[in-house]
């Protein structure tokens, strides 16, 4: 349908474009007409006169009427003789011109010669279009007239296509018989029309109803339609209807059919059965074919077996319209009279068509049955019964009995159900004496078939046995339970042999028997238990003959012991203060049992003892015995025994008693709980109570602590949970445990420590001179005692003129006679240990005269001419004082003309600063100016230079800040800048060379480290400045520094070895390096057998503390080396450990360890104040076991050490207290007190870094140090700094992190602590934690001189064990004597002498005057054969004084290093 609609639309406009060809051809027609006409006239006019012997034009060859097919060529013949006139074709009127080549029309074209007077007309391509008359036209010439012949071109085109509506070709029509049925026929598109022709198979089939219909399907094309309408029958199944068109365009030989095959529905034909003919006889046995067949019907039809009404067989196979099922089956006796029937139906069958046939089948029977009694006696007369299987015909019976047919023998025959029939016969036969058996035989025969069977049946004669006979056990015979007893019953003749069976006390037991020809045995096997004492085993005899059994029996005898004991209390439920008997019964025994009562391996007398008669023959005995009761009495035990004597046998039950009483509180440590602001707290309570489920409740104020853990404060048991102390949870709390039998209450009182806070000090003090002063300081904190507010000032001596006092939480300070060297700044501060510490400062002002500043940059201006002036004036002084500008003696008008303006300002409490302004400076404003500062006490006066900007001065000064080995840091004091900034600039060479190398100093920093140096080199230094008008001179090179080499050797051992041999130092390298490596094995083996050493002590004592590995180094023998000076340094980051493990620095490290540091002074924070190994006296002696966990702040203070109480606590004698903080989980994990959780690693971030932000220390502290034994052999190097232990770089900044070669250190978790003897004490603090103990901690305070601050030196791995040692206490004693030693190497006061100490040497450098303050700086080195153990210090040098120089670093105690 689509391609017929796409065929029409192309012809619709194919005939549009022909319409306006044809308008377009009709006005050229008209045009050409009129040219033509006014040609032939002027030819005629020119020809003029012809002659009289001119021929006439005309026509050789006529056109005539031309048919062609579509698509091809058509050649339209003209000949014209004697040709004189133009010679044109017109088609349909319209002129094609006179040209060969025809415009317009490319398909056309003339032909010929006009010499010839050949003119046809060719047209390639024929189409639709070119269907037209033609005419060959001549036109007039000389006398000749015009001449003209028509010809018509007929264009054919063949059908398009050809179908059958609704059905492709060689499709099938279904279609149901006699259904009406219309084949419509189309042939599309044929010019002229195609004619139609329909075919029955191979033959024209003509109807007599048939329509054809001839339509213009486009211009000039015609549709063709034919119908044929069908009745269709059974005969047009399988019959083709073509449809075939005919048409001049078409060849004979390729006709154009389309076909359609018919499919006639209709039912199938009668089936009929073949293999089997009516009253035909099979036998049993037989194979049988059974054919069902049916012809005809569309679709073929489906066969299927039946067998007395069930189907038996559906399968079935088709030829063409033929189907067949064929059933192959054996004949079996079922099959006689079996009705078979076959069945044929399809879709168009209304009910199925049947045939069937019923079989005959003859068959003899299978089998015969003799039914009868087997056993009989002598003289009893025994019926019998044989009956056949089915046969057809029915069989007959013949008997043989005794070995003698029987005749007369009656019999009957009955139909079977199963097909043919049965038959019965019944005789009698009796049994003769001497015979042990009567045989019957029966014999049934079908007499056609010839067939016969047979059935034997056996009687047996029956003779009694004789008595049976037991041995094996003689009665009285004592058999002991737990023993093996066999038991043997015999019984001989009777026909059929007896039958043995075993009876204990009547029940029947299995036996082994075994049977001869004349007798027969039944053997049992006893294993003797307390059922078989007086139990009657009896042993019967039977067959067929004894209506009565025959049997013989005896009677064991069995000792057996008591198998259980209970145990009675009476009452059930025993409460203190009862009477409770106890009472024993044991089970049944033979003979008696013996019984007793236990406890604790003791015996105990019982009372009534009693004996009764027992199961299985035996003795119940029972004994008891009475007791009182108390509640202590609960869970003891008790046992009862029972003895058999006889059989040396007992069994014992114990008993725990299960006293009932109300609960009762395990007394606490204390009756007070300590815990910290912030932090978590826990109070435990147990308490002993029987039944133990015991409720607990906790209240506080009457109001009740919830159990659930979303609230802060809550109670889980006995335990009582604080997750974040808050100050006002102090108070009591009340916890009361109750069970079924009473109720007991204990109160428990919560301390929360919080950190001291300063509500308010006074206000600035302002006193005159000669006065005393009093300042004071406001402290809220718990624990607070005069001991935690103390008061401090830098440089100042406390001790001399000042006192305090403390009341009601407010600390005052007294200052006697107070002068002007005692105005500053006293600062309060407050530390209980619990918190961070806080302080205040507050100003103490004596009234003073003013004191203008002379430093040379306050005393000088510069400013250019026209510009603005501005000269300081500073001045401290009290009360505050009024400043006067002179000039020339003169007041200057200040605010009273646009020329001079002052502008004051406060720089502090004592600090004032004046400027004077001058406007528009001129050539007469240069030069000196007075200032005058004036107050009540007097005044002062300086001259104030005013200059033209100029270029700047040199510096003040230059000083060397820190020295590495390839880095110095410098620092200067500027001069005066000239009016204009300044910027700085800094030489420098070495001492043996005159080149200088220059760098900039920073932007607004008077300070430069210069790197690239040269290791053991000595440096010249200095420094100049610079601004836009030029440049000052350099200082003189009077600064020097001489950089570090990696190792300093010892003068005999530095010898050019310019001269040694090649081969010697090859020899000595391979020798080192063999060297290494052993020592690497052997190492290596002694890291895994401490392993596994440790692992077997964890292993062996599970109760202690698990360890976990933590901030050591991964060498055993890498500790700390010379790297401990520059681990501090500005590049300690290079050695810092932030949370990572770091490669091992090998080269670069060492190259590094030589470097020395001095460390600027620092305004660290004030120490923090305690009595030695002393608690406040607001708490009770006894704390109770509070868990709460340790701050991160808790730092050890000065020389007084005190730890902190959260942490641990402190007894008088020294000895290890168990941490309060909940113990790390079972895992191994650690618990980071920074973070409040639990981490599967050891923490790496340390607390916040501490920052020197003080001014460098002057230049008499800062001298070069002299050389020592400071790297050999990894000797050590010791810092200290102040009051206050410290060790920074140049930025003045230290990072605490875990350096190469340096233990790290762990959080406090165990103390030791040591009480100092002498009047300087030394404290020793084992800051330890439970880590594998490669590396361990120690933390040493120290006095030296009243300065020297508590450090920790971080060691190298102590003995396995230390957090548990069992020889504690003789250590103890060995470390104070080894503090008395200690204390008298440290006190030592003399520069730069070495202390004897037998090997080797400790040397104190640059040890600090006694009122030194914070700037001043202590340095310790150890020389290389230095032996701790030989001076006391054996708690520092650890398990490795083998080693040699003792590298130690010191640390505060939150592992600070300093």
């Amino acid at each position: 349908m689509a391609l017929q609609q796409q065929q029409q639309q192309q012809q619709q406009q194919h005939i549009k474009w022909q319409q306006h060809a044809t308008k377009r051809r009709r006005c050229r027609q008209h045009w050409i007409k009129h040219l033509q006409l006014l040609g032939l006239a002027v030819i005629i006019l020119a020809s003029g006169p012809a002659p009289g012997h001119a021929q006439q034009q005309k026509f050789r060859t006529t056109p005539h009427d031309l048919q062609v097919l579509e698509g091809a060529e058509a050649m339209m013949r003209c000949e014209v003789a004697n040709v004189a006139g133009a010679v044109q074709w017109t088609k349909d009127g319209f002129a094609l011109g006179f040209s060969a080549v025809i415009p317009g029309y490319p398909r056309y074209s003339v032909l010929g010669d006009r010499k010839q007077g050949i003119y046809n007309l060719r047209i390639s391509n024929a189409s639709i279009n070119d269907d037209a008359d033609y005419q060959c036209q001549v036109g007039p010439a000389r006398l000749n007239s015009a001449i003209r012949a028509n010809a018509k071109l007929t264009v054919i085109s063949p059908p398009a296509s050809i179908e059958i509506k609704g059905y492709s070709h060689n499709s099938k029509v279904e279609v149901r018989e006699n259904q009406d049925l219309q084949l419509k026929c189309i042939v599309a598109n044929a010019k002229p029309a195609a004619q139609i022709v329909w075919y029955r198979g191979n033959v024209e089939y003509k109807p007599e109803k048939r329509e054809d219909v001839v339509e213009e399907s486009t211009a000039k094309r015609f549709t063709t339609t034919s119908s044929l309408k069908l009745k269709p029958g059974p005969d047009d199944d399988y019959t083709e209807y073509t449809c075939q068109a005919k048409h001049k365009a078409l060849s004979p030989d390729m006709p154009m059919r389309a076909t359609v095959q018919l499919s006639v529905l209709y039912p199938p034909g009668p089936p009929y059965i073949e293999g089997y003919s009516p009253g035909e006889t099979l036998r049993r046995g037989q194979t049988v074919e059974l054919m069902c067949r049916s012809r005809g019907g569309n679709p073929p039809a489906q066969l299927i077996w039946y067998k007395n009404g069930s189907q038996i067989r559906m399968a079935y196979r088709t030829a063409g319209r033929l189907s067949e099922n064929i059933y192959t089956f054996t004949a079996e006796a079922g099959d006689n009279k079996a009705r078979f029937r076959c069945e044929a139906s399809n879709v168009m069958s209304q009910n199925p068509l049947k045939a069937e046939v019923e079989l005959s089948v003859l068959f003899a029977p299978t089998h015969v049955t003799v039914m009868g009694p087997t056993e009989a006696r002598v003289g009893d007369i025994v019926p019998l019964t044989c009956t056949t299987a089915p046969s057809n015909p029915p069989a007959e019976i013949k008997w043989m009995v005794g070995g003698r047919q029987v005749r007369n023998a009656t019999s009957k025959t009955i139909v079977s159900p199963e097909g043919g029939w049965t038959t019965t016969s019944n005789i009698t036969a009796t049994v003769e004496p001497n015979k042990r058996s009567l045989v019957a035989i029966c014999h049934g025969l079908n007499m056609q078939l010839t067939e016969n069977v047979v059935s034997t049946h056996t009687i047996n004669v029956l003779y009694p046995p004789a008595p049976p006979l037991i041995s094996g056990y003689m009665e009285g015979q004592i058999i002991p339970a737990g023993s093996v007893q066999k038991l043997l019953c015999v019984s001989s003749g009777g026909n059929p042999l007896a039958t043995l069976t075993w009876y204990k006390n009547d029940k029947r037991i299995n036996s082994v028997i075994r049977a001869a020809d004349k007798s027969v045995s039944a053997e049992i096997t006893v294993l003797a238990n307390v059922s078989d004492n007086q139990a009657q085993y009896r042993c019967e005899a039977s067959n067929s003959a004894t209506e009565i059994p025959l049997f013989q029996s005896t009677t064991l005898s069995v000792h057996f012991a008591p198998e259980t004991v209970k145990i009675r209390i009476e009452p059930e439920e025993l409460r203190p203060g009862m009477e409770a008997a106890i009472i024993c019964d044991s089970s049944s025994s033979n003979p008696p049992a013996k019984l007793s009562w236990w406890k604790d391996g003791i015996p105990i007398e019982g009372i009534n003892n009693t004996s009764k008669p027992g199961l299985w023959g035996g003795t119940v005995s029972t004994l008891e015995f009475r007791v009182n009761i108390t509640q202590e009495m609960n869970g003891q035990v008790y046992t009862c025994q029972s003895a058999n004597e006889a059989l040396q046998r007992s069994v014992h039950e114990a008993v725990s008693l299960d006293v009932l009483y109300r609960p009762k509180f395990v007394p606490p440590p204390s009756s007070t709980a300590v815990g910290a602001e912030g932090e978590s707290l826990q109070v435990l309570l147990q308490t002993r109570a029987n039944p133990t489920a015991v409720v607990y409740k906790w209240t506080k104020d009457g109001a009740t602590i919830p159990q659930d853990g979303e609230h802060r404060i809550f109670a889980d048991g006995g335990s009582l949970n604080f997750t974040r102390l808050h100050r006002d949870d102090a108070g009591i709390y009340s916890c009361s445990a109750s069970n079924s039998q009473g109720k007991a209450t204990l109160n428990i009182t919560v301390l929360v420590e919080y950190g001291t806070t300063i509500k308010s000090v006074s206000e600035n003090i302002v006193v005159n001179p000669g006065e005393d002063a009093m300042l004071s300081c406001t402290v809220e904190g718990k624990p607070l005692t005069e001991e935690h507010v103390k008061w401090e000032r830098v440089g100042y001596d406390m001790t001399v003129k000042t006192s305090t006092t403390f009341a009601n939480g407010t600390s005052y300070l007294h200052i006697k006679n107070a002068q002007r060297e005692d105005v500053g700044n006293f600062r309060c501060v407050a530390d209980n240990r619990v918190a961070n510490p806080t302080n205040r400062d507050i100003l103490l002002i004596v009234k003073f005269a003013p004191e203008i500043a002379k430093a040379p940059t306050l005393l000088r201006a510069a400013s250019g001419t026209g510009e603005r002036g501005r000269l300081p004036c500073r001045a401290q002084g009290s009360p505050k004082p009024n400043f006067i500008w002179r000039q020339e003696k003169k007041d200057l008008p200040i605010n009273r003309t646009y020329k001079y303006e002052v502008e004051e300002r406060k720089i502090d409490s004592l600090t004032y600063e004046s400027t004077l302004i001058v406007d528009k400076v001129a050539p007469a404003d240069y030069g000196a100016y007075e200032c005058v500062a004036r107050n009540d006490l007097g005044e002062s006066i300086e001259t104030v230079r005013l200059e033209i900007t100029s270029q700047p001065d040199p510096p003040l000064s230059l000083n060397i800040l820190n020295v590495t080995h390839d880095t110095v840091t410098v620092a200067w004091t500027p001069g005066f800048d000239g009016g204009l900034k300044a910027s700085y600039r800094v030489r420098y060479r070495m001492a043996d060379r005159e080149q200088y190398k220059y760098i900039d100093g920073l932007p607004n920093s008077h300070k430069l480290t210069i790197g690239g140096l040269r290791m053991n080199t000595l440096y010249l230094f200095s420094v100049m400045s610079w601004n836009e008008l030029g440049q000052s001179s350099y200082l003189p090179d009077l600064a020097r520094a001489e950089t570090k080499g990696l190792e300093l050797m010892p003068a005999e051992l530095t010898e050019d070895s310019s001269n040694t041999p090649n081969l010697v130092i090859i020899g000595i390298s391979l020798a080192a390096f063999g060297f290494l490596l052993v020592n690497a094995s052997l190492v290596a083996w002694f890291f895994v057998h401490q392993r596994r050493k440790k692992v077997a002590e964890t292993t062996n004592q599970p109760a202690k503390t698990a360890t976990i590995e933590m901030y050591a180094p991964s060498s055993y023998n890498d500790t700390v080396t010379g790297e401990t000076l520059s681990s501090v340094s500005e590049k300690s980051e290079s050695y810092s450990n932030e949370g990572s493990s770091q490669p091992e620095y090998i080269d670069e490290a060492r190259k590094k360890a030589a470097s020395t540091y001095l460390v600027e002074g620092s305004d660290m924070p004030p120490p923090r104040y305690q009595k030695d190994g002393t608690l406040p006296v607001i708490y009770p002696n006894n704390i109770v076991n509070a868990c709460t966990l340790p701050h991160p702040r808790h730092n050890n203070g000065s020389a007084a050490i005190h730890m902190t109480r959260d942490d641990q606590m402190l007894i008088s004698k020294g000895v290890y207290i168990p941490s309060p903080s909940p113990a790390p989980p079972p895992d191994g994990s650690y618990y980071n007190m920074n973070s409040d959780r639990y981490l599967s690693y050891p923490p790496m971030e340390y607390p916040a870094a501490m920052d020197f932000t003080a001014q460098p220390m002057p230049l008499a502290h800062l001298q070069p140090i002299a050389v020592t034994s400071l790297a050999t052999n990894g000797g050590a190097t010791l810092i200290g700094n102040g009051s206050v232990a410290a060790v920074a770089g140049g930025s003045g900044t230290l990072r605490r992190g875990i350096l190469r070669g340096v233990v790290g250190v762990p959080q406090p978790d165990v103390t030791h602590h040591t009480s100092g003897v002498g009047g300087s004490p030394l404290q020793m603090l084992h800051d330890l934690h439970p880590v594998n103990l490669s590396a361990s901690t120690l933390t040493t305070s120290t006095t030296l001189n009243g300065s020297l601050p508590t450090t920790t030196a971080t060691l190298p791995r102590q003995p396995h064990g230390i957090l548990k040692d069992p020889n504690r206490n003789k250590q103890q004693q060995q470390q104070q004597q080894q503090i008395q030693q200690q204390q008298q190497l440290l006190n030592a006061s003399l520069v730069g002498v070495p202390v004897s100490a037998g090997m080797g040497s400790l040397q104190i450098l640059n040890l600090p005057p006694a009122n030194g303050g914070l700037g001043n700086n202590l340095l310790m080195t150890t020389s290389g054969a230095f032996d701790p153990t030989a001076v006391g210090m054996s708690s520092f040098a650890g398990g490795i004084s083998q080693a040699g120089g003792i590298p130690v670093a010191y640390t505060d105690a939150d592992g600070h290093l300093v």
